[in-house]
């Protein structure tokens, strides 16, 4: 007799249907599992036994082989522990073909029979609907993420033992209904949490910083700032974090999809935008993405949110060489020997450097201690084609102390005003696009010679501007893609001149050659 169950994993982003096959034969009592299965899913078979022995069921005495379908692509993880108990189960005579058939059954075993929950739940739904699988059955505490895919049928099981009662319609376990536990968004911009945050109504002073960061949300635009310490470069950037739109529903799926296969969250949904700030000491793969799993990196966490780099210039150079495609194609392949795979990385940059090693080139107050050799060799470690792929660079200097204390009644304004100035631009953005999720800052060359117009004024504008600073291709196309966010935010559907003008104020810094 063989008995076959469904299941799934998660597979870089996607999933993978495999089917549980499992037979008994004469023979000296033995448990095999096949099917290019790692230790973690041979360990199963401990794990398995256990289960269904403390469950109140018996394990067969004979020859059991598990086989897991296809043969020829690499399993790990503990995700076909439940569909392998029933499939013992099925053999043992304790259940028939027709209590599992058309249904998938993931997730982990305790040694009592508990259903402990598992990461990438999200991949596992999605193969199982694109399957035509409408039923599945999975940890209860992983419900409420897999919730998030529509048109399945999800039921959460805690015991191996409900389980089984439920399969023979003897048992209490609901189907949850996939909009019965989605969050609704939090537009409270009020509540304590809100308020422990930095707004732009912190920052005294620094307008010109606020306004690049205003046109970078906007857009989705990347944002190098540059300026001595103690300038508010940092508080900047954790700002930022705050002017960032809600999550839309599909944003919300994909980052929650990668906060579950990086074993960072398996059961609540993400419902706020990232913000990474990875340490300087971050090794490539950890920031890219990798390891013997190939599991996502800080861009990669730092999806539909804000990837940020303090201190960009005390990165190891091949960490920010290594960036480039990523900001570029808004997704990283990552290939090893016996695993390839791609994760989605559309991740607005914000860096922040100083103008030197000691940080005070060109402050009025504090003398620079730097040799030229230093300070060249310093901001060279951004190289040409990185900095190419940053649209926006803008430089701050320290605000005077006798600036800091400004009067109450001035606070609590500023950040809501240009909070709404962002959303009313990104409104007019999904409407010249027709979708969530484009922005200006991720337009191709096709698509802006196709989408953006300008008039003749700002069109001999930068033609003159592109021939005297001799602009590249691309930040040729970063201006046009600036200029048209800053248009956005005026209300204004032609590119003008006085938009081509402010965004080629952007293009360079000082101190960069």
């Amino acid at each position: 007799m063989i008995s076959k169950i469904h299941s799934a994993i998660p597979y870089g982003f996607d999933g993978k249907i495999v089917e549980v096959e499992a037979d008994m034969n004469r023979g000296l009592p033995a448990f095999n599992i096949v099917g290019m299965a790692n230790k973690t899913i041979n360990e199963a078979k401990e794990r398995v036994r256990s289960a269904i022995v403390n469950s109140e069921f018996n394990f067969p005495d004979r020859k059991v082989t598990i086989n897991l379908a296809p043969a020829d692509l690499a399993k790990d993880g503990s995700y076909l522990d439940l569909p392998i108990a029933l499939s013992i189960l099925t053999l043992s005579g304790n259940l028939i073909a027709a209590d599992t058939q058309g249904r998938l059954f993931v997730g982990e075993l305790s040694l009592d029979g508990k259903v402990r929950p598992i990461t990438g739940i999200i991949n596992i739904v999605e193969a199982a609907k694109a399957a035509n699988i409408h039923e599945v059955f999975l940890p209860a505490r992983n419900l409420s993420q897999a919730s998030l895919v529509e048109g399945v049928t999800l039921y959460g099981v805690d015991t191996l033992q409900n389980l089984y009662l439920q399969l023979k319609q003897q048992g209490s376990i609901l189907p949850t209904n996939e909009n019965q536990m989605r969050p609704a968004p939090n537009h409270n911009n009020n509540d304590s949490a809100s308020s422990r945050k930095v707004l732009l109504d912190h920052i005294r002073g620094q307008q010109a910083a606020k306004r690049a960061l205003t046109i970078a949300i906007a857009g989705h635009h990347n944002v190098l700032i540059e300026g001595p310490p103690g300038a508010g470069k940092t508080m900047l950037a954790k700002a930022a974090a705050n002017l960032l739109p809600d999550l839309t529903s599909n944003e919300m799926v994909d980052v929650t999809k990668i906060y579950s296969l990086a074993g960072m969250n398996m059961d609540e949904i993400i419902c706020e935008r990232p913000f990474r700030s990875p340490h300087h000491t971050a090794s490539a793969a950890s920031i890219i993405g990798g390891g013997t799993r190939a599991v996502p990196g800080e861009i990669s966490l730092a999806h539909r949110g804000i990837l940020f780099l303090d201190e960009i210039p005390e990165f190891p150079r091949n960490v920010l060489e290594a960036l480039r495609q990523p900001l570029e194609d808004k997704h990283i392949s990552i290939s090893r020997a016996n695993h390839k795979t791609a994760y989605p990385a559309d991740f607005m940059l914000i860096a922040t450097m100083n103008p030197c090693p000691c940080g005070y080139l060109g402050d009025p107050t504090h003398e620079c201690t730097c040799t030229e050799q230093q300070i060249q060799n310093y901001q060279k470690k951004i190289s040409g084609p990185l900095l190419d792929r940053i649209d926006i660079c803008v430089s701050v200097d320290r605000v005077k102390n006798k600036f800091l204390d400004t009067p109450s009644e001035y606070l609590q304004r500023e950040h809501s005003v240009v909070k709404n100035t962002i959303t009313e631009a990104i409104r007019r953005q999904r409407a010249r696009y027709g979708h969530d999720g484009q922005y200006n800052g991720s337009l191709s060359s096709f698509e802006i010679s196709k989408l953006v117009k300008m008039n003749s004024a700002a069109e001999k504008l930068l033609s003159a501007a592109s021939e005297r600073l001799n602009l590249s291709a691309r930040a040729y196309f970063k201006t046009i893609k600036v200029a048209r966010t800053i248009a956005d935010l005026d209300g204004q559907s032609l590119i003008d001149a006085k938009h081509i003008a402010e965004a080629l104020t952007y293009r360079r810094r000082q101190g960069y050659k």
